[in-house]
């Protein structure tokens, strides 16, 4: 009996993007499938595509999944005034600006995994020694939460975010214990904050009003874990990729600081985060009935996107995504969604993959991977699929 091969995320097909069409949820809801550029764009802008409407009270579930990101509370289920509240509490904090003040300390930190790196010599793993500290080690420091070990946010995240492939009872226990601890930490803060994004984000909530403390806690939990989460995996699958099919693009890395910000745009838009047969796009509902690539969308009608899809899309993005990765995005990407609902998290996690991906190959031009991409043990459960290691020499 042959076994599928698993893919690496840059290799993965997707279906071609087409008109909106009618599929269904597991089950048995009809659902629009939506796969074209300008279709998602037009869903993720539109405010007739409603996401709370999905999460009414009395509605039935159509979505079965325990995670944090799929919650009623969750910022991502918000619409409206609700959506606004919990976006300028936590706004402020990740805007480009604020990233900007942190890339001296963000670059510092990368140096000082760099160092250890070096003085310990080849070989080394990649990922446990530079793709996942580094963003744990930003986020310790951006929500004041040094005393939470590494492996306890690892353990949190493939819970918290987690699908079908984690069973209900660790699942149930994991989120307990992070929605505990976020609420705690709230606690904390208002009685006596500090010069950290928690404390921030609660003078903001309690300020602004009107902000459910579900929803605070909800926030707070999904900061914890989501701040590292994304970037460890878009920083794994970047040095898959590069290491093992762009050499050229490794070389320029090397030397060409300004280039590595047009390259991180390149590889946000090329790998995705996840598969996308295990998590479909988020769910949304039509408020209205409203004209979408030609079909008629009648309101309380289900919509899902796919972005993946949409991200390949000829009729935005011609050519072959693999060619020169150098050269700016003819568009914007949608890896971090559009309109109301982008993602607050996206300038942080730019800035520390430019500068991870550039002073790695700065400080490591002959850095090579002493496996094949298809030798790789893949780290699964979560939002996210990366290399659980990437064992490495120079």
């Amino acid at each position: 009996m042959s076994v599928a091969r698993t893919l690496p995320l840059h290799r993965v097909e997707f279906p071609v993007p087409g008109p909106p069409r009618l599929t269904e949820l597991p089950d048995g809801t009809p659902v629009w499938l939506v796969t074209r550029y300008d279709d998602v764009h037009q869903v993720l802008t539109d405010p007739r595509f409603g996401r709370s409407p999905v999460h009414a009270p009395g509605t039935p579930p159509v979505v079965d999944s325990p995670s944090l990101l799929d919650s009623r509370e969750a910022i991502g289920q918000q619409d409206g005034d609700a959506h606004l509240r919990l976006r300028r509490a936590v706004g402020r904090a990740f805007t480009p600006r604020s990233v900007e003040h942190l890339r001296p300390w963000v670059a510092g930190t990368v140096d000082q995994l760099l160092d250890g790196l070096v003085e310990k010599g080849a070989p080394a793993d990649l990922v446990t020694g530079f793709a996942l500290p580094l963003p744990c080690m930003v986020i310790h420091r951006l929500l004041a939460v040094d005393g939470v070990p590494v492996e306890r946010l690892l353990h949190w995240a493939e819970h918290a975010f987690a699908g079908p492939t984690v069973t209900p009872e660790a699942g149930d226990r994991s989120r307990s214990e992070l929605t505990g601890f976020a609420a705690a930490l709230i606690a904390e803060r208002r009685g006596a904050p500090g010069d950290d994004v928690v404390s921030s984000v609660v003078r903001a909530a309690d300020s602004e009003g009107g902000i459910p403390e579900a929803a605070l806690v909800n926030l707070i939990a999904t900061m914890i874990v989501g701040g590292h989460d994304t970037t460890m995996t878009m920083l794994s699958n970047a040095l898959l990729y590069l290491l093992t099919e762009q050499p050229a693009a490794w070389a320029r890395l090397a030397v060409d600081e300004q280039a590595a910000e047009v390259l991180t745009e390149r590889l946000l838009h090329l790998i995705p985060l996840n598969d996308h047969e295990e998590r479909p796009g988020r769910l949304l509902a039509a408020t209205a009935d409203t004209l979408l690539g030609g079909m008629t969308i009648r309101a309380g009608d289900f919509v899902t996107t796919d972005r993946v899809a949409a991200n390949r899309d000829p009729a935005a993005f011609p050519g072959n995504p693999h060619d020169d990765l150098f050269t700016p995005l003819p568009k914007p990407s949608l890896v971090f969604g559009a309109g109301r609902h982008y993602c607050l998290g996206t300038w942080l996690a730019r800035a520390e993959l430019q500068l991870a991906l550039h002073r790695l190959a700065h400080r490591l031009p002959a850095l090579r991977l002493t496996v094949t991409a298809d030798d790789i043990v893949w780290r699964r459960g979560t939002i996210s699929r990366s290399p659980l290691h990437l064992p490495a020499t120079w």
